[in-house]
């Protein structure tokens, strides 16, 4: 079945186009504060982003997203990695415990801490949630953000200790050792140019458990290289040209190791009953960054594709425009093409999780989203 998350807000959300317009969750302008409670009023007498102050805090409206998500048929969430915005591994950690059924993608960047690390606690979500987390790893990140980390490992050396990453994390959880406290060599060694572990691996109630799905991303040979070795998914996106080469490379290198890796996308959307009720979406919120010049329409690639959604302070340039019947004939293209794991994205989220599950999920992936009939 087609696999369909949505992107949570990492710093806020809104209906604005301007992310620094947007006051749900505690960002914009003016400066978050705590919303009352133990941690009282503001000393400065500055109004509260939050309008409700005493009664509910930034996390109420990122949890009602995740709410949202669910309640509208949606697989899963995924939490990114934002330098700027919430941390992911604790929104994810959060999001399991107040969820049923969704699957949580985390995005981490690997110099976070030491696979064994990640490991060990993404052992302990899995048994939070049975099962339900996934792993993205953020291994292209800019220069200034990792010098910001302190961290020195640049260019394609990223992949080769993402590599050692996924592979010390997966040996550690896989090679569980039976012996008793000190494991006697019974555990996980390895010996890399980032990490070495000696006599490593998990036991009792932390062994056993599904390792997480891992989500990886790019499309450079690197990116590709470490996806053909160690993904489950490789999430690609929209370009001009369309990602079926960057598939078609991908799918060149899993040939050559054997591995089955699905193919994803990252999406934007804006879908409403008609063409013209979406583009009109579109134009509001494309004015309030571009008030002069070109309208909206003017970045239209054809095909419901539009290269405008950068400017709207998402991370992808292209997504897709339409009504609800057009979107959805756009995925199920996608899914012919190769590609089974979509991540959507649109603000407000709440209304727009809705507005997908309600609308579009059962036109774009019919058999899995429609209740079937069942005989006596």
């Amino acid at each position: 079945m087609t696999e369909y998350l949505w992107r949570l807000p990492s710093h806020g959300d809104g209906r604005r186009a301007r992310p620094e317009l947007r006051h749900r969750g505690g960002f914009g302008d003016p400066a978050p504060t705590p919303a009352g409670g133990r941690f009282g009023p503001r000393p400065d007498n500055r109004t509260p982003t939050d309008l409700r102050p005493g009664h509910f805090g930034p996390f109420d409206d990122l949890h009602q997203v995740i709410d949202a998500a669910e309640l509208a048929g949606l697989d899963g969430v995924l939490a990114p990695y934002d330098p700027q915005g919430e941390e992911s591994w604790i929104v994810a950690g959060g999001a399991l415990r107040a969820t049923r059924h969704s699957r949580m993608i985390v995005e981490f960047q690997p110099a976070f801490g030491t696979p064994v690390y990640a490991a060990k606690i993404s052992s302990t979500l899995q048994r939070l949630s049975a099962g339900r987390l996934g792993w993205r790893l953020a291994v292209d990140t800019d220069a200034d953000d990792s010098r910001a980390r302190g961290d020195r490992v640049t260019g394609d050396a990223r992949y080769a200790r993402a590599a050692e990453f996924l592979t010390v994390a997966k040996g550690v959880w896989n090679e569980n050792p039976v012996a008793g406290a000190g494991f006697k060599g019974t555990g996980f060694d390895f010996a890399g140019e980032y990490y070495d572990v000696i006599d490593g691996g998990f036991r009792g109630i932390l062994s056993g458990l599904p390792f997480p799905d891992v989500y990886l991303s790019g499309s450079s040979e690197a990116a590709l290289d470490l996806s053909a070795e160690h993904a489950d998914v490789h999430l690609f996106r929209e370009s001009e040209d369309g990602p079926t080469a960057e598939l078609a490379a991908l799918r060149a290198r899993t040939d050559a190791t054997g591995r089955r890796v699905r193919a994803g996308l990252e999406l934007p959307v804006i879908a409403r009953e008609t063409e013209d009720e979406a583009w009109a979406r579109a134009e509001r919120q494309w004015r309030e960054v571009h008030p002069d010049g070109p309208g909206a329409r003017s970045l239209s690639l054809g095909d419901t594709r539009w290269a405008g959604f950068a400017e709207l302070g998402h991370p992808q340039s292209i997504g897709l425009v339409g009504s609800y019947e057009q979107v959805a004939a756009r995925l199920r293209a996608y899914e012919q093409a190769g590609f089974d794991s979509f991540v959507l994205a649109g603000h407000p989220h709440i209304e727009e999780a809705h507005r997908i599950g309600e609308h579009l999920l059962f036109l774009a992936d019919p058999t899995g989203r429609t209740l079937q009939e069942t005989t006596a």
